[in-house]
């Protein structure tokens, strides 16, 4: 399946139902009056978060959603049929934006979040609503509401626990493959990764989900490389782990050109907390790791694990940091919403 996190789609709700103009004609009966039903109510257009989706690739091949009009009033007070909704199927973590990709509509974080994006016209009334004192006999009756029309910008931002970043072969495919049953492309060039992955990490008995993105270079936030729109796929997380490769000219260097790409991009994501880690330690001597390490202490302002992902070294260390900053992160998270709930 191919992996698509923005689509642009126009939706338009359902106009509504003329109301009727009738009069009862029945035998032997005198002066029957008027009784022409209202109209429907157009469909509304909804969207829907829901499970087993991870990908916005079905707006890919289908950009437009009208909803049906509602259905117009008949005789003997007959109202008409209210148009169908249509209900747009995202995945977990999707946000709606209104065609300036600037104004938040709605953000899906949980399945079965509902948003309603476009509301259908209310029908019209019969000329039964308009018999009064004085006219006994009305020959009006309203035409139904339009619906409403926008083109909205779905965008998917995944929701993991942890994040990876890091130049394009820091080793982050290979440290997804090795901590989770995920199976990303590995290759020995830069851009293997094309697109974000997901993996479930198990440790300790526990679980979190890890993300990761594909590499960011120097000006990536100017649309260099594969820019940095995959950024915001690591907004959510509750922590990031940086990965510098050991095999690298210069690891300090490596550091600081993603630490000003995700300082460029902003939202957030540079004051989340960082693990610092050098990669790749079993391809090097010890005497460049000693010196790598250094380098890479001196940019972070702190020492940084060593890890690699093909002989295992130092990833059990790595994980359980992981952990132990994402369990206090759910820690705090739920004591606000207990506070929340007494409030």
């Amino acid at each position: 399946m191919k992996f698509l996190d923005e689509a642009k789609v126009y939706v338009r709700s359902g106009n509504g139902g003329a109301g009727a103009v009738s009069f009862r004609r029945e035998k032997f009966i005198e002066f029957g009056g008027p009784d022409g039903g209202d109209g429907g109510r157009g469909g509304d257009v909804w969207v829907e978060c829901v499970d087993g989706l991870n990908t916005l690739i079905d707006y890919r091949y289908q950009q437009h959603f009208k909803a049906r009009v509602g259905g117009h009033g008949m005789g003997r007070n007959r109202t008409g049929a209210r148009g169908s909704d249509v209900v747009l199927k995202v995945p977990v973590g999707t946000q709606v934006f209104d065609e300036d990709e600037e104004t938040l509509i709605a953000d899906l974080t949980e399945v079965g979040q509902r948003e309603l994006i476009a509301r259908g016209g209310n029908g019209g009334f019969g000329n039964l609503h308009f018999t009064s004192s004085t006219n006994r006999a009305p020959r009006r009756a309203n035409p139904g509401l339009p619906g409403e029309e926008r083109w909205i910008w779905l965008k998917l931002k995944l929701i993991a626990d942890a994040g990876l970043v890091g130049l394009p072969n820091a080793g982050k495919s290979t440290f997804l493959a090795a901590t989770t049953a995920a199976k990303p492309k590995i290759a020995d060039y830069p851009f293997t990764t094309l697109h974000p992955g997901l993996g479930v990490v198990r440790v300790s008995g526990r679980e979190f989900v890890l993300a990761d993105i594909p590499g960011l270079i120097e000006g990536a936030h100017e649309g260099h490389g594969l820019g940095d729109r995959f950024l915001g796929h690591v907004e959510r997380c509750r922590v990031l782990l940086h990965l510098v490769e050991a095999t690298g000219e210069h690891a300090g260097k490596a550091y600081k050109i993603v630490r000003g790409e995700i300082e460029a991009y902003g939202a957030g994501l540079e004051d989340k907390p960082e693990i610092v880690a050098l990669s790749k330690v079993d391809a090097v001597d010890p005497e460049t790791l000693k010196k790598q390490r250094d380098r890479l202490k001196r940019a972070a302002g702190k020492a940084p694990l060593l890890v690699s992902g093909v002989s295992g070294e130092g990833v059990q260390e790595v994980l359980h940091a992981l952990l132990h900053i994402i369990d206090a992160a759910r820690a705090d998270e739920g004591g606000e919403n207990a506070a929340q709930d007494r409030t």
